[in-house]
């Protein structure tokens, strides 16, 4: 992973990933992944309350569904992250094919794109 990246003006090279690192990750990932399926399961399970005002209730159920479309998104990155792994494509950004930072993947280890590209994407919302 020897691509550079340019910060303000200066060049830096992405920091590469060890095969220690990478198995931190990967345990992350699997971590993350246990707690999204139980975090779905838990919400699937939760009663409706049938004791509830009616407009307390449609509250309620609009949060349980936002908060499992969440779920399911991380839980999709964290799938998507963990297939990367296992082709080998992990820690490449999706846009430029650049090496995303190992400081990077170490907070957001299911990152699908490097610093610029994540802020490029966000600019253009």
């Amino acid at each position: 992973m020897v691509n550079n990246q340019i910060i303000g003006d200066r060049e830096t090279r992405p920091s590469p990933l060890s095969t220690e690192d990478l198995a931190v990750l990967r345990d992350n990932l699997r971590e993350q992944r246990l707690f999204r399926e139980d975090q779905l399961r838990q919400i699937a399970a939760a009663p409706a309350r049938t004791d509830e005002p009616v407009r307390r209730a449609a509250a309620q159920t609009e949060v349980r569904v936002k908060l499992a479309a969440s779920a399911r998104m991380v839980l999709a990155d964290v799938e998507a992250a963990l297939d990367r792994i296992a082709e080998g494509r992990y820690g490449r950004c999706q846009l430029c094919r650049r090496g995303i930072d190992r400081d990077r993947l170490m907070i957001v280890p299911q990152a699908r794109y490097c610093a610029r590209c994540q802020q490029v994407r966000e600019a253009g919302r």
